[in-house]
């Protein structure tokens, strides 16, 4: 860093009148903390990028960015540091970081449920005890070692609980991200873990509490009585005055209907004013914040506005400032030495041993299995900005000097660091299933239930999924439909996707929507429909990175042993007809699923099947038409038709399509294959089946079809298109695009029709089918069928005996 000056720099005007003035803007604040902001989000957010490869919660990015930002290796260079961290500008900059912080402090008080706490089974609240005591009292022991060597001259009370605090503290949002990412939420070891870092989150704030209040520069042994009875008067009044006042508005604010300004307003004024309170009593102002966040009602809408009314400024603009003015405060170059180095190993060794040998014996003493009971010590070693919090106390409470702090600051860090690849490594839990028959929508028996996942990421997608779940229900008794509704969520680090983790984590994950007060508003109208109809309908949430989300997907479907998965396609239309991407993880998400799905699999591309509204049932309308070429994929389109058929309201037609005699659909190319890993490779038949008999079971289905369309002459009708080359193809083809919906195979042995596509998923006819040179009105599904000959990397491995959950949902009552 640059010399102090003797004296006091002069205090920074706001803002400055410009270049042109002959005035540089980075000697004002509001220019420079500008300057700032976006220097610190900018880096943080590449590292981020940099370390998500590794599965690291972002909260490593952003403590790595502030070290890297810091003295510790940037900030060496003294031009840098006194041009963009100026003296000067660190009281405007920590003054805005601490504004971030009291609301985001806030929000982790949102996200913890104290009822979960009042839940705890004895196991979870035994290993949660065992994750705070052994830590706890290796703390102080580390911290007689610390004293004696690097931290000379501080008051003795204080820094032990401090550093027992340090060590034994487990970070609950954190822990909670990792949980999710790795799939872990709803495991036995995920819901131990989980109800063990709420205790423990409870518990290192109340020690933290105490460690401040002996920390204080008064020498008298009464203060720190008045503080802490202070502190808990204050808390009986936010239990008992302030929760009232939110509960209360959190009534006048019901599902369905906007949160009144004046309500949001009030709230966010109490956080700051309760922020006051606690600091003018002396446990920092963190703790009014994150007191108003626990006591505030957690069911309703109220709490979900609130959530998104503050946390992407505060997530990601003010949060990334508070790691920043801590990294300024850490200098790893302290580190000097033998001692100091070997400091650094005892503190790391200390917390880690704490942690995981205390977690896992007790763990084993209750029974749970080994390399469970060693993953939740892994779990519990989670640290996180709450430690940076305790840690910054600390440091500005004059309890932990530079080279004590940096030790910490590492420690926090490293065991972050290393606890995702450590859980990977030792437990991974294994997805098993009981096997079941009918995985695909062509079958012998057409009496039986056909159980359909369908999934949707947006509003838009519901009111075609509900027209078209209306449309296959058919109006006989026999075959009933039971559908599957998955609402797709992308896991981020904002806290209302941790919200919906952690109802997750009580239902299970993807978990049904039980409780009629749901928040999740888009799974409102398939539950309105389900009470409407005589659909069996189950509305799910999968959250997951979208990276993996397709584990969710194919796992959920193998659990609810269903026989297609309906999958949105990537891009939907905009108003003047062209297709627009959604998004690449989208894209790569469709190709997984069909690379892994235990059962058939259809991409809607939705253009509005019925309209922006739902249709009722009387008022179906709809004309069909199936593609057929021949194969697999062919086959299962037709029997979806024929199953769509069955409701009066719904015209099929099927158009097969005739190669000219002694010639192919090949049009005398070769037939390029993409597979849904992207491999090309040169098709000359149908894989694991041989050209006769794939040639034999079209034959086959196409008679049994023959002999349904003469029963149903109204409203199934077939014709015979013989075509000599593809614009024979694509002028039948554009014969039909004022159709309401067209069903075609994935991979029909047919020549490509359109000559680049950026949708190989869709295969040589589905991908003309997607684009607006087809029709800018007609829906399309794209369908590959089951084939277990090529199901050789099940992501559910099917075993016999498995004891699976109750496959076919009630009713709920109404």
């Amino acid at each position: 860093m640059a010399t102090p000056n003797a004296s006091c720099p002069s205090p920074m005007k706001a803002t400055s009148n410009g270049a042109f003035q002959h005035e540089n803007p980075l000697d004002h604040a509001v220019p420079l903390l500008i300057l700032q902001i976006c220097l610190v989000v900018v880096f943080t957010r590449f590292l981020a990028f940099i370390f998500k490869p590794l599965r690291q919660p972002r909260v490593i990015a952003e403590i790595v960015g502030g070290i890297l930002l810091g003295p510790s290796a940037i900030g060496r260079n003294e031009k840098f540091l006194n041009t963009f961290f100026p003296k000067r500008s660190l009281t405007v900059l920590e003054t805005v970081a601490n504004i971030g912080l009291l609301f985001f402090l806030f929000l982790v008080g949102l996200e913890l449920d104290l009822r979960s706490i009042r839940k705890t089974g004895k196991k979870a609240l035994m290993i949660a005890l065992a994750g705070i005591t052994l830590p706890f009292v290796l703390g102080i022991g580390t911290s007689f070692v610390l004293r004696a060597t690097v931290s000379k001259n501080v008051d003795p009370t204080a820094f032990l609980i401090f550093m027992g605090v340090a060590l034994s503290i487990t970070a609950f949002p954190v822990l909670a991200r990792i949980l999710a990412e790795l799939k872990l939420l709803t495991t036995d070891a995920g819901r131990i873990a989980m109800s063990a870092a709420a205790v423990n989150d409870v518990a290192a704030w109340i020690l933290l509490a105490l460690a401040i209040a002996l920390s204080g520069s008064d020498t008298s042994s009464l203060v720190p009585l008045w503080v802490m009875l202070c502190a808990t008067a204050f808390v009986l009044f936010a239990m008992f005055v302030i929760k009232p006042l939110l509960t209360l508005m959190a009534k006048r604010s019901p599902e369905g209907e906007p949160v009144q300004e004046i309500y949001i307003c009030i709230t966010l004024t109490l956080v700051l004013v309760c922020s006051f309170v606690t600091d003018t009593i002396g446990i920092h102002a963190l703790f009014g914040a994150f007191v108003v966040g626990i006591v505030m009602p957690k069911d309703g809408p109220f709490a979900g506005v609130l959530i998104e009314k503050i946390e992407d400024l505060v997530m990601g603009l003010l949060l990334p400032l508070y790691f920043v003015s801590s990294g300024l405060k850490t200098d790893v170059t302290t580190i000097r030495g033998a001692v100091s180095w070997g400091m650094l190993v005892l503190v790391i060794f200390t917390a880690c041993f704490g942690k995981i040998v205390g977690t896992f014996v007790v763990s084993l003493l209750c029974k749970v299995p080994c390399r469970e009971a060693l993953a939740l010590g892994f779990l519990m070693n989670t640290k996180g900005l709450v430690e940076l919090i305790v840690l910054n106390i600390g440091k500005d409470r004059k309890v932990l000097n530079d080279q004590t702090f940096a030790i910490c600051v590492l420690m926090a860090l490293v065991t972050t660091f290393i606890t995702t690849p450590l859980v990977m490594a030792v437990y991974k839990p294994a997805r098993t299933g009981s096997p079941y028959t009918h995985k695909t929508v062509q079958r012998k028996d057409p009496d039986t239930e056909l159980r359909v996942l369908a999934c949707f990421h947006s509003t838009c997608n519901i009111p075609t999924l509900i027209n078209l779940i209306e449309s296959s229900r058919g109006t006989r008794k026999r075959g009933k439909l039971c559908v599957y509704a998955m609402h797709l969520m992308e896991l981020s680090e904002r806290p209302s996707a941790i919200t919906m983790v952690h109802t997750a984590r009580n239902n299970g994950m993807p978990f049904w929507n039980k409780k009629h007060d749901n928040r999740d508003q888009m799974v409102i109208a398939f539950q309105a429909y389900g009470h409407l109809s005589s659909v069996n309908v189950r509305p799910m949430t999968a959250i997951s990175a979208f990276s993996n989300i397709h584990e969710d997907i194919c796992t959920s479907a193998h659990q609810k042993r269903a026989a297609m998965i309906i999958l949105p396609f990537h891009k939907h239309q905009r108003f003047d007809g062209t297709m627009e991407s959604l998004g690449h993880s989208l894209h790569v998400m469709t190709g997984l699923v069909l690379s892994h799905a235990p059962c058939s699999v259809g991409i809607l591309v939705d253009r509005g099947l019925g309209g922006t509204s739902q249709v009722q049932a009387s008022d179906v309308s709809y004309q069909v038409v199936v593609c057929f070429f021949g194969g697999r994929d062919d086959r299962e389109a037709l029997a979806y038709g024929i199953r769509l058929a069955e409701h009066p309201g719904i015209s099929l037609t099927v158009v097969k399509f005739v190669a000219a005699p002694g010639k192919t659909f090949a049009f005398g190319a070769k037939l390029i294959g993409i597979t849904a890993n992207k491999d090309r490779k040169v098709i000359d038949v149908a894989e694991g089946t041989s050209y006769d008999e794939e040639k034999q079971e079209d034959e086959k289905f196409w008679s049994e079809f023959l002999s349904l369309c003469c029963k149903n002459v109204d409203s199934t009708m077939y014709e015979e298109r013989m075509v000599e080359r593809k614009e024979d193809v694509i002028a039948v083809l554009r014969e039909k695009n004022k159709s309401n919906l067209v069903l075609v195979g994935r991979m029909p042995q047919v020549a490509p029709l359109v000559l680049t596509s950026d949708c190989p998923e869709l295969g040589p006819i589905g991908s003309y089918l997607a684009t607006s040179e087809f029709s800018t009105f007609s829906s399309v599904i794209v369908f590959q069928q089951y084939n277990p000959k090529t199901d050789v990397n099940p992501l559910v491995m099917e075993v016999s005996d498995h004891m699976d959950m109750p496959d076919t949902p009630t009713r709920s009552p109404k």
